[in-house]
C-alpha cells in the first residue's frame, strides 16, 4: 500500500549560496530529504550573474560547470526528484546582471539572455527567482518576465524577492520599478513574492507588516514571509520565541498564507553550521501550527538560548535578542572572500551591511 500523502503546508524555502566550508567541504543539501519531520518545498540555488562579457556567466564567482559544483548539481538533481522544485536566484546585491538586461536594445538582450537561457535548460532548474537589487524599468523586468514564460512554458516557476518595504511603497525600494504595477502587468506569470523582512527593509517579529500587505490588497498566497536564519547573515534577525507565536498565527488566520524563506542555508539557527537542517526541521513545525514539538521542542531552545542575559541597551535597532544572538552565532572566517554582492543600496531605509559568509569566492582552489 503506498504511503499517505503528507497534509499541504504553505511553501518552506530555502536560499543556497554557501556551498563549500572555508576548508573546501562540499556542505550538502540533501539532509533537508532525509529527515521526515521536514518539508521544505522549494530550495534556490544563488547567485547566479550576468558579467560584461555575455559568455562569462558565473554561479557566485565560477562558471556554471565549473568541477567544483558537481556533486552540488548531483544533488539538486536528487532534491528535484524527490519533489522538492529547485529554482535558480538571478542577480541579488552584486549590480550588472539586470543592467544588462534592460534597455531598448534588442540585440544587447537577446546577447545577455541566451546564457542564461542555455544554463537553465542544462540543468533544469524549475524556475529563476529575480532578485533586482539594482535600477531597473518595468518595462525591462516585463520583457523578461514575458521572455521566460515563452520559452520555458506555463509550468516554469517566476518570483521575484523584493525588499518587503517595496510591496508596501515604490519609493522604499531597491529595484526601480513599482511592484504593484508589475503585479497589475505580470501578476498571472509571478508565482510569488520572497519578500525580505530585514536588514531594515521589513519585520517579522510581529504580523504587523504582513497584515498592511493584505490589507493593502496583496494575496496571501502571493507573499512568502523572508526572514534571515542566522544574525551573521544581516540585520533583523527574529529569536525562535518570537517566530513561534507569529508563523503559527499567520498559518491559523490565513488559510492560503503564502510560507516563508530562510537567507541562507549553511549556518541557519538553531543547528549553525553543524546542523543547517534544524532550521527546516522547527520550521515545518511552525508551519504546521506547532507551537512546542518534541524533538523540535529542544531545537527552539538552543535557537533561543542566546537570547538571555543581554546587557541593557544591547542590539538597538537588531532587537536584544538578535544580538545577544549575533554574539554567539558562528561567523565566517574573514579570510574568505564573499560573493561580491556589494553595490549601492537606496536612501530611502537603512541599507544591509556587509557581512561576511562562506562563498566559493576565495580565490584559491578547494
Amino acid at each position: 500500500m503506498p504511503p499517505l500523502p503528507h497534509p499541504a503546508l504553505p511553501r518552506l524555502i530555502t536560499y543556497y549560496q554557501t556551498h563549500h566550508t572555508p576548508s573546501g567541504d562540499f556542505i550538502s543539501i540533501l539532509p533537508l530529504i532525509r529527515n521526515p519531520d521536514i518539508r521544505i518545498t522549494h530550495v534556490i540555488l544563488a547567485a547566479i550573474h550576468i558579467n560584461e562579457d555575455p559568455d562569462k556567466l558565473t554561479l557566485n564567482d565560477h562558471a556554471p560547470d565549473d568541477p567544483r559544483f558537481a556533486t552540488l548539481w548531483a544533488e539538486l538533481r536528487v532534491l528535484q526528484a524527490s519533489g522538492v522544485k529547485v529554482l535558480g536566484m538571478l542577480g541579488g546585491a552584486a549590480r550588472g546582471s539586470y543592467e544588462r538586461l534592460d534597455g531598448d536594445d534588442a540585440g544587447r538582450f537577446e546577447r545577455y539572455y541566451a546564457p542564461l537561457a542555455r544554463m537553465v535548460r542544462a540543468r533544469g532548474l524549475d524556475g529563476l527567482d529575480l532578485d533586482v537589487e539594482e535600477p531597473t524599468s518595468l518595462a525591462g523586468i516585463v520583457r523578461l518576465i514575458d521572455r521566460l514564460r515563452a520559452d520555458f512554458g506555463p509550468g516554469f516557476l517566476i518570483t521575484l524577492a523584493p525588499v518587503a518595504a517595496a510591496l508596501l511603497s515604490p519609493r522604499h525600494n531597491l529595484s526601480g520599478f513599482d511592484y504593484e504595477a508589475l503585479e497589475v502587468m505580470r501578476g498571472r506569470e509571478i508565482a510569488w513574492y520572497n519578500a525580505q523582512f530585514y536588514c531594515g527593509w521589513g519585520d517579522c517579529s510581529n504580523p504587523a507588516m504582513y497584515e498592511m500587505m493584505l490589507a493593502k490588497g496583496w494575496p496571501p498566497e502571493k507573499v512568502v514571509v523572508g526572514m534571515v536564519t542566522n544574525p551573521g547573515n544581516g540585520s533583523g534577525w527574529v529569536p525562535w520565541d518570537a517566530l513561534s507565536t507569529v508563523i503559527p498565527a499567520l498559518v491559523g488566520r490565513h488559510p492560503r498564507f503564502g510560507g516563508v524563506m530562510g537567507w541562507e542555508y549553511f549556518n541557519s539557527l538553531p543547528g549553525g553550521e553543524e546542523r543547517p537542517w534544524e532550521w527546516a526541521q522547527a520550521m515545518s513545525a511552525l508551519l504546521r501550527g506547532e507551537r512546542t514539538v518534541p524533538g523540535v521542542g529542544q531545537a527552539l531552545e538552543r535557537g533561543s538560548a542566546a537570547t538571555a542575559a543581554v546587557p541593557a541597551g544591547a542590539g538597538a535597532g537588531v532587537g536584544a535578542g538578535a544580538a545577544a544572538a549575533a554574539a554567539a552565532a558562528p561567523k565566517a572566517p574573514a579570510s574568505i572572500e564573499a560573493d561580491p554582492d556589494g553595490g549601492n543600496k537606496a536612501d530611502a531605509a537603512p541599507v544591509p551591511g556587509d557581512f561576511e559568509y562562506h562563498s566559493d569566492g576565495s580565490g584559491q582552489d578547494e
